[in-house]
């Protein structure tokens, strides 16, 4: 008896533990067969504009945003900046795609690390913010070619921005690679993105009536589903405009006649300020632009006094690392931006407090019904012990270390080099060597873009750029080497002259009225690899060093890496890299005199500092835990 209960309680047990069994693993597999769409909230209304109100969900809905670009802030800041934004009272982030970083090469694409898009709009969700994309293709942003890539201008024929075959197809090929990548990210599917913008102010450049249907039928065709816009300034407001978006205005001043424009153009339609301008950017040689900030709340107020939307141009401007950099088409030919994106912005260049920051926390706090976050602490800044430079190596030295050299009769622009799997170069110096037998006037006849190094037998003679079109070659015996180092300072980001942005000796170049022939050519996109390779040379020591070259030291970290600001007082031109890390260039006509360097690039311990310096050096570089913009001019 006792025997036939055990057995029976034991039956029991099992027949309990197999049920068990099945249950848990019913929820297991429901878990991972589950589609995203399943686990994500029920959502019936996305953004709309059916009155003088933006709705989502069909609740009334004012867009307080912020543009913080994702490319122009290391990674392990982004959600710091986020968490700013959302602390600030904004609702709303809004990013730019820059299709040049994101495609280098025709057919070659990086989404990974510092381009993971779909990262950046998902911290964005998870930080409680929603996202206005625009992608583009073009973004203007002060960023090189607008962020068209180079590439495209090997086509000789190029017309950008318009339906050319040649520019439909690579923009038709970028969209099928990004579309997809954040289509689900749509908030009709679950996600952050309430909006995307239709191109980027193409009413100031309006050359095909054909091209702003192409792209939004390119982005529609391709799965975007949520609310459309376009956006645009005073003056382009009349034509950058496409059938099914919102126009949108951009402006730093509020202007009557733009909104009466769009009263009438879109009647009973909400009103969005896509771009306030809360501050402006710099150009080398000038000053330091600020925007008042009693005068830029005085705006912000106006705005939503008025009932409209507001997004702020930028919230948080970041860097232009690397040679990123635009440039400007103004007299005398070409005036080219800044590595620091500071913007006099909210939100500094280093994600510090302004305040801006503070003024505009305090009004937005008045649209919400909860209290904001609070502030998050700000990081923390060092001033290290200067790095003494010890090391160099004469540009000429390492010619050898890069792509053969390119031999032709006449110049070639750099994007039409066949470097970089047939794509050209990109960004950097283009060194064109030849021979001549005599001195006398050597003349650019306006094509070197943008700033030419001229040396005989490698030593320096002068420069030849916008201004200064003619130097004189001095007399000598025999044949003698020339060498012209030209950079491309940063290709034009706004206007009509983008299918002139060819970089390199785009002409000839004439000596005593003779052009020159038979270049050897090396391009010097001065990549990761190629610093690298060249770190691993056995380096002179720095006695009487030559110019141009890379100057190397140390910069020593005890304790856990801080940001940074680098100067270079006595350096008059060049690149800086810290452990393959391009800070961007500096160059001493200013306004700026500092180089952000973010804590997370550096290591405990040793680091390594590289410059590439054009003409002179004083061995030093200090560091410091304030930046310097240099001298301030109101944008008015």
């Amino acid at each position: 008896m006792v025997v036939l209960r055990l057995r029976s309680i034991h039956t029991h047990r099992r027949q309990y533990a197999i049920i068990c069994f099945v249950i848990v693993g019913l929820i297991v597999y429901r878990n991972i067969s589950m589609r995203p769409e399943e686990s994500k909230p029920i959502r019936r209304g996305g953004l709309k504009a059916n009155s003088s109100q933006f709705t989502l969900e069909g609740v009334a809905f004012r867009i307080l945003g912020g543009s913080a670009h994702y490319f122009r802030i290391p990674r392990a800041y982004w959600k710091d900046r986020l968490l700013k934004m959302k602390a600030c009272g904004l609702n709303t982030l809004t990013t730019y795609v820059p299709w040049n970083l994101h495609e280098p090469e025709r057919g070659v694409f990086n989404f990974q690390d510092q381009l993971d898009l779909e990262a950046y709009i998902r911290l964005a969700e998870e930080v409680g913010l929603w996202v206005i994309l625009r992608p583009g293709p073009y973004i203007c942003s002060e960023w090189d070619l607008g962020g068209l890539p180079s590439w495209l201008l090997r086509d000789k024929d190029m017309k950008l921005r318009t339906t050319y075959p040649g520019f439909t197809r690579a923009v038709s090929s970028f969209f099928d690679e990004l579309i997809p990548r954040i289509a689900h990210l749509q908030y009709m599917r679950g996600g952050p993105i309430i909006a995307v913008q239709v191109e980027n102010e193409y009413g100031s450049y309006a050359q095909d009536d054909q091209y702003m249907p192409f792209i939004k039928e390119a982005l529609v065709s391709r799965g975007i589903t949520e609310f459309l816009m376009t956006s645009d300034n005073h003056e382009g407001l009349k034509l950058g405009g496409v059938v099914g978006a919102l126009k949108t205005i951009n402006f730093q001043k509020l202007n009557p006649e733009s909104i009466q424009y769009l009263d009438a153009v879109q009647p009973h339609q909400p009103k969005l300020v896509m771009e306030y301008w809360a501050g402006w950017f710099d150009l080398w040689g000038d000053l330091h632009h600020v925007f008042v900030v009693e005068e830029m709340i005085a705006v912000v107020k106006a705005i939503l006094n008025q009932g409209m939307s507001i997004n702020l141009y930028m919230f948080h401007g970041g860097t232009n690392f690397g040679f990123m950099s635009g440039a400007l088409a103004r007299p005398p030919g070409h005036r080219a931006v800044v590595t620091s994106y500071d913007y006099d912005a909210p939100l500094s260049e280093s994600g510090d407090y302004t305040q801006k920051y503070n003024l505009l926390r305090e009004l937005f706090s008045k649209y919400h019904s909860e209290t904001l976050p609070p502030k998050p602490v700000l990081q923390w800044r060092r001033a290290y012990d200067a790095v003494t430079v010890y090391q160099y190596l004469p540009l000429w030295d390492t010619l050898k270390f890069t792509e053969e050299p390119f031999t032709s009769a006449s110049p070639v622009n750099m994007e039409n080099l066949p470097v970089n799997n047939g794509n050209g170069q990109s960004y950097g110096y283009t060194l064109y060597e030849t021979t001549v037998t005599s001195g006398g006037a050597l003349n650019s006849r306006n094509n070197v873009r943008d700033r030419a190094l001229v040396f005989v037998d490698r030593m320096y003679i002068g420069v030849l750029d916008y201004k200064t079109i003619e130097i004189a070659v001095p007399d000598g015996k025999g044949v003698r080497k020339l060498s012209l180092l030209v950079e491309n300072c940063g290709r034009v980001n706004y206007g009509k002259v983008l299918d002139e942005q060819r970089k390199g000796l785009v002409g000839d170049i004439v000596l005593n009225n003779i052009p020159l022939r038979n270049f050897s050519i090396y391009s010097l996109d001065m990549n990761p690899t190629f610093i690298s390779r060249i770190s691993g040379l056995r380096w002179n020591r720095l006695d009487k060093p030559t110019f141009p070259g890379f100057f190397q030291g140390q910069l020593q970290v005890s304790g856990y890496p801080r940001d940074t600001f680098l100067k270079l007082p006595g350096w008059s031109k060049g690149v800086v890299f810290v452990n393959g890390q391009n800070l961007g260039r500096y160059w001493s006509v200013g306004p700026q005199q500092t180089l952000y360097l973010p804590g997370p690039w550096l290591w405990k311990g040793v680091n390594q500092v590289i410059v590439f310096e054009e003409l002179e050096s004083d061995g030093k570089i200090q560091s410091s835990r304030t930046p310097d913009l240099g001298m301030t001019v109101d944008v008015n």
